[in-house]
């Protein structure tokens, strides 16, 4: 195997830990067990994750429940504090407040009323520096008070439920935006043109919400419907878009406009619909159809929520 493929094999087990951290921090995940989803050994499982995120195991781990917990906070305001401690793995409110505390500066509870932009300035500064799954998804979502029922009525979510989907996927890391554009542009677009999958549905699924994790540290995958037996190579990595139940606002404007959209949604409709997100991945979902028109910038796509019971 040539050191590239060693390399590329390397990144596709990491990333199958991650995802599969993501997908289970409710549960219990210890380094044996996570070892074995990547296929490396226990006994150097622990240096090479550090080495490959830049921050060890269980500081990984704490942090992404966290940081899970204080997205939910935001989403569901009527959520207690134990609830979503107990949601995403802390066995006591206790702990979870140590560990929001020492991440975020202040309590949950303090965290959840303070405006976006200062519950930005109160990220722990030693976590600034460091270098390690929903960018525009919660961001001001502080705003309850002025939710707007006319807002609600207006739009028009639908209910669906969606099959497990087949994906290949490239990741960008670092802060969501223009970034993500240049992106797709310089590099999702050339791989899909190269591969002939230009005339398939695409999905953009942001795994982080800069409000909560550090911009540098956000991550989003630029992704395409591709048949289950596809053989990635290179850089390109290959997953599954889970099924089950979701709801869909359909979007049509700009970079600069879909923001809004998605704090609509979370800020002003999911609150009040009875229903909650779950761990599987937001995403926006661009179909074969989807429109773009280059001189104005403007796209449409359809941007998925998971849900369950509240």
């Amino acid at each position: 195997m040539s050191s590239r493929d060693s390399r590329t094999e390397y990144e596709r087990r990491m990333h199958k830990v991650l995802e599969h951290i993501d997908r289970h921090l409710d549960q219990p995940l210890d380094l044996a067990g996570l070892a074995e989803v990547a296929h490396f050994s226990p006994f150097h499982f622990h240096r090479l994750f550090a080495a490959w995120m830049g921050e060890t195991l269980g500081d990984y781990l704490r942090r992404r429940r966290v940081e899970l917990a204080a997205m939910r906070l935001l989403s569901q305001p009527r959520l207690p504090v134990l609830s979503a401690a107990l949601s995403v793995g802390f066995g006591s409110g206790e702990a979870f407040s140590r560990a929001f505390k020492a991440r975020f500066g202040c309590s949950p509870s303090a965290w959840r009323e303070r405006p976006g932009h200062a519950r930005e300035a109160n990220r722990n500064p030693d976590q600034v520096d460091r270098n390690p799954d929903q960018g525009f998804l919660f961001r001001e979502m502080q705003h309850w008070a002025s939710r707007n029922a006319q807002s609600e009525a207006s739009m028009k979510v639908t209910l669906i439920d969606r099959a497990p989907t087949s994906v290949a996927y490239l990741r960008y890391t670092g802060s969501y935006g223009e970034p993500i554009s240049r992106f797709w542009q310089e590099t999702m677009y050339p791989w899909l043109l190269q591969n002939g999958l230009l005339e398939q549905a695409r999905y953009g699924i942001s795994h982080d919400d800069p409000s909560v994790t550090e911009p540098d540290l956000c991550r989003y995958d630029a992704c395409a419907e591709v048949p289950p037996q596809f053989k990635p190579f290179g850089n390109v990595l290959t997953t599954t878009v889970p099924g089950g139940r979701y709801a869909v606002l359909h979007f049509k404007g700009t970079v600069e406009e879909v923001g809004e959209a998605w704090n609509r949604l979370l800020r002003d409709w999911l609150p009040s619909s009875g229903l909650q997100l779950d761990a599987r991945p937001c995403f926006e979902y661009y179909p074969k159809d989807a429109s773009y028109d280059p001189q104005t910038g403007v796209f449409d796509c359809d941007i998925c929520i998971p849900i369950a019971p509240l």
